[in-house]
């Protein structure tokens, strides 16, 4: 009889949890039991591994009983990422690898059929918490290299299941030197972390043309990490303008950048050349809830967490599902979301910027200055009336972009470039920061009273306008933080009421029920 362990990870949301793969060789009729609440494609390693134990010139165990055991059994556990811990775990409780070596390695990866190993998802997740044991990991290429970005992280890459088995057999050394020849495998070597690339240059703002109050409007989005929603006829601008924010914003720094990789990886989506940059997300208007916030079994992050620190653009805004829309609010508010089963609950960072835009009217035409609306004043109605109060209430700004006629677009002066502008964000920014610690869209309760420094006058003026247009005590709070950020940007230590003022120009645009 035989009885190995090899340790590996399971994800449950962000988190990587340990799981110890059991494998136990027992006389008996031959077979190969897995157990563990394992998902469909873990039960199917059985065959995986099988054929890549075989094809890799090893021997497979055949003629003996082959149980596996994923622990802890109430832990899900999906993907091929188990393959390589359990043929390991069967090598080495058949004597072909050392099984005392393996004690601090942790294994993960796919096998093909040939023995070659496959990148998995969720590679950042899985280092980020071997790294805070001081576990050392072995993953395929793709999926080394993501995890070699994890400061600590001590991360090895193996070509073929040949590799592993070599670098872990009996004879082999506990820690063979990495550059005499022969001593390590050909297809096993130590991955480290590279230095950030070059974040190549966006779409320049010098090319919308006119547009002052939209462009505006950006810039104090940009600089404060409000919420936009803009309003116009079709081909105003609105996509154009949306697509630029990302390039207003300042670069991640190292732990920001983790933490966007890492939802990035559990999704599959991330590529070592986007390493740092802040992610622009535009999911279609057909996105369900699911696809929109994250959910499924086991949960998997939504388009809100893929852009968690960078921009979130919501093309025909009313065109969404109410319910995707409403599913919004709460991740608006606190900059997370959470998927609960009945089995298990997940977290989800989701600290996006919302950029939104949308047609006046069905027809896209209301209020345009050549081309006549088709539409009903309840046609109009029903369609602003898809976007409830509440939702509305937690966009911070909402700006009108108007058409534009030929001669401004054809012969206009062309705008002020992204880079001069970006300018104006970031001291605005490191203004806030070195204040508060955090953005202004992050100001709430005590902290706003202690950081606003704004002028009684200002103060008066703001709560008559809410008096008279019936705001709720978010949507004025959601002004005040406007225009502080109003005010950072001409470098001003106080609010007057001119900021106040621009703010409350920026919350009039729609009036909907709720």
């Amino acid at each position: 009889m035989g009885l190995s362990l090899v340790h590996s990870r399971a994800l449950l949301g962000l988190q990587a949890r340990p799981v110890c793969v059991e494998v136990h060789l027992a006389n008996g009729l031959p077979g190969f039991t897995l157990v563990g609440l394992a998902d469909t494609e873990v039960k199917e390693a059985r065959e995986r591994v099988r054929s890549a134990i075989a094809n890799a010139g090893l021997e497979f165990p055949g003629n003996r009983r082959i149980t596996v055991n994923l622990a802890p059994a109430d832990l899900p556990k999906d993907s091929g990422r188990f393959d390589l811990p359990i043929a390991m775990g069967i090598l080495a409780a058949s004597g072909q690898v050392d099984a005392a070596a393996l004690a601090g390695w942790e294994f993960a990866g796919e096998l093909s059929l040939g023995g070659e190993l496959r990148p998995v998802r969720g590679a950042l997740a899985m280092a980020l918490a071997a790294a805070a044991t001081g576990a050392r990991l072995v993953l395929p290429p793709g999926s080394a290299e993501e995890a070699a970005l994890v400061p600590d992280a001590q991360v090895w890459q193996a070509l073929h299941l040949r590799d592993v088995v070599q670098r872990f057999a009996p004879a082999a050394d506990a820690d063979p030197p990495a550059h005499e020849d022969g001593a390590t495998p050909a297809g096993w070597s130590r991955q480290v972390a590279r230095p950030l690339g070059h974040t190549p240059p966006g779409p320049d703002l010098a090319d919308v043309r006119g547009q002052a109050a939209a462009r505006r409007a950006l810039e104090i989005a940009a600089a404060g990490g409000h919420s936009l929603l803009m309003v116009g006829p079709p081909g105003s601008g609105k996509s154009m303008l949306a697509r630029r924010l990302a390039g207003l914003l300042p670069p991640l720094d190292t732990q920001a950048a983790l933490e966007t990789a890492a939802v990035a990886s559990l999704a599959g989506r991330f590529r070592p050349e986007h390493w740092g940059q802040r992610p622009t997300c535009a999911p279609h208007h057909s996105a369900s809830s699911v696809a929109l916030v994250g959910g499924g079994s086991p949960p998997r992050p939504g388009e809100i967490s893929l852009a968690h620190h960078g921009v979130l653009f919501l093309d025909e805004l009313p065109e969404f599902g109410r319910q995707a829309l409403e599913a919004l609010r709460e991740p608006l508010e606190t900059g997370q979301i959470r998927i609960s089963r009945a089995a298990h609950q997940c977290e989800f960072p989701a600290r996006f910027q919302l950029v939104a835009a949308m047609n006046p009217c069905p027809c896209g035409f209301l209020g345009h200055p050549s081309r006549p609306c088709r539409c009903t004043p309840e046609q109009v109605a029903r369609y602003q009336g898809r976007l409830s109060g509440p939702l509305l209430d937690r966009i911070d700004l909402q700006v009108e972009v108007p058409a534009l006629d030929g001669e401004e677009l054809l012969q206009g002066p062309p705008g002020e470039g992204t880079a001069a502008v970006r300018e104006r964000v970031l001291l605005a920014r490191d203004r806030a920061l070195a204040r508060q610690g955090l953005p202004n869209q992050q100001l709430d309760g005590r902290r706003l009273d202690d950081h606003l420094a704004a002028d009684p006058a200002a103060l008066t003026f703001l709560q008559g306008v809410a008096r008279r247009l019936g705001w709720s005590a978010r949507s004025l709070h959601r002004c005040l933080r406007v225009a502080r950020t109003v005010a950072d940007l001409r470098d001003a230590h106080r609010v007057t009421t001119a900021d106040v003022a621009e703010a409350v120009q920026y919350r009039r645009v729609l009036q909907t029920g709720s």
